[in-house]
């Protein structure tokens, strides 16, 4: 039975560099952004928003920089809805310009704008821009917000005009992905044409889910950011993402997904964000195991308690964890690869004394310290 997937391939948009660097606190050099931005295009990310021209001289001589490595994807510059933000775009060597504009009441008003005035900036702006960029995008932000009809007709009129591309923001992180099937549906349906992008930000948990739930619905683009990094409480997380569509829909081909743990690794790094260690795809926890019950079927076969193999994203089965959880099957295995030998009963007392250890101590236990406990045992 299909499950009515959206199997179209997928185009991704990194803005690691401008959306990523935006949160707060997070300030890249640039040395560190060409190290990501290599690993991006290595890793086969098709674009790359690579910062804000309007930010200034050492803005723009960043994304030059970046330019001049020649890398294989798209480089794009983000814009304000301002003709001045278009010629500083166009001085940085990118091969596209994103254009946004607010669209929602909430926006307008803090920004003393209305509606007519973002149409017929739309229009103006477009035909500015549309002779001089090689790429156009044109972003709807705070779209979530945003009565559809009109989002209808921003979407048309920006294609009218030139825009190849059109970004669905949800700027605050509101929408749910029921939410997001229903607009993407409308969207879609309404102008088929149109190469709609979804932006998600992730206030209320749910940006990864709404960006694959976008892209189900229609959506041919997304944009996403490493480890999540973004305003607030970030973005999709472009490990998540990928991840996501690879095992779940496996929409996404090309992709060295083997590199994801040293990008996601290098971008904590940078922006000084350490990884949680729960944190899907590339946290240090989500290939360790303790429990028993599981521990027992994974010593079979991995896949009955992982989505995916740890070496999809480069990294290397972690050992099993012995505590509080563990099991005869898990501390079997670690006195086999030990080579120290155990009966049954020496076996059951070693259990009891590690469970107790790990209570006491409120964590697992290393290995040297079970040998500890082995070592107690068999003087006994």
């Amino acid at each position: 039975m299909s499950l009515g997937y959206n199997t179209n391939p997928v185009w991704l948009i990194d803005s690691t560099l401008r959306e990523g660097e935006q949160a707060p606190g997070v300030v890249f050099a640039l040395d560190e952004k060409i190290a990501i931005a290599k690993l991006l295009a290595g890793l086969g990310v098709p674009e790359l928003e690579a910062g804000i021209p309007a930010m200034g001289t050492a803005a723009m001589e960043e994304i030059r920089a970046i330019a001049a490595l020649n890398l294989d994807c798209r480089l794009t510059c983000w814009c304000r809805a301002k003709i001045k933000d278009i010629d500083m775009a166009l001085k940085c060597g990118a091969t596209g310009v994103h254009i946004a504009f607010p669209v929602s009441p909430v926006l307008l008003k803090a920004m003393n704008k209305n509606t007519v005035w973002v149409l017929e900036s739309l229009q103006e702006i477009l035909a500015y821009a549309r002779p001089r960029c090689q790429f156009l995008s044109v972003g709807a932000q705070d779209a979530s917000r945003t009565d559809l009809r009109f989002l209808v007709r921003f979407a048309a009129l920006a294609t009218e005009y030139g825009a190849e591309r059109v970004r669905i923001a949800d700027t605050v992180g509101v929408l749910t992905p029921r939410q997001i099937t229903f607009i993407f549906q409308h969207l879609c349906t309404a102008l088929p044409a149109v190469d709609f992008e979804f932006h998600g930000h992730n206030d209320l948990g749910m940006a990864t889910a709404n960006t694959v739930t976008a892209i189900d619905a229609g959506a041919r683009s997304a944009s996403v950011t490493v480890n999540g990094i973004g305003e607030r409480a970030g973005n999709a997380a472009l490990e998540e993402v990928i991840m996501a569509l690879k095992v779940v829909k496996r929409q996404l081909n090309g992709m060295d997904t083997k590199s994801l743990a040293e990008l996601s690794e290098t971008v904590a790094l940078a922006s000084g964000r350490p990884i949680p260690v729960n944190k899907p795809v590339t946290g240090s926890a989500v290939f360790q195991h303790e429990s028993g019950i599981h521990c027992q079927s994974l010593l079979v076969d991995r896949s009955t308690y992982e989505p995916f193999p740890a070496a999809e994203i480069g990294r290397t089965v972690p050992e099993l964890v012995f505590g509080k959880h563990s099991g005869t099957s898990s501390l079997q295995y670690l006195l086999a690869k030990l080579r120290l030998p155990a009966d049954a009963s020496q076996i059951k007392i070693l259990l009891e004394q590690l469970r107790q250890l790990a209570i006491q101590q409120k964590r697992a236990c290393s290995v040297d310290e079970v040998r500890n406990l082995y070592d107690g045992i068999i003087k006994i």
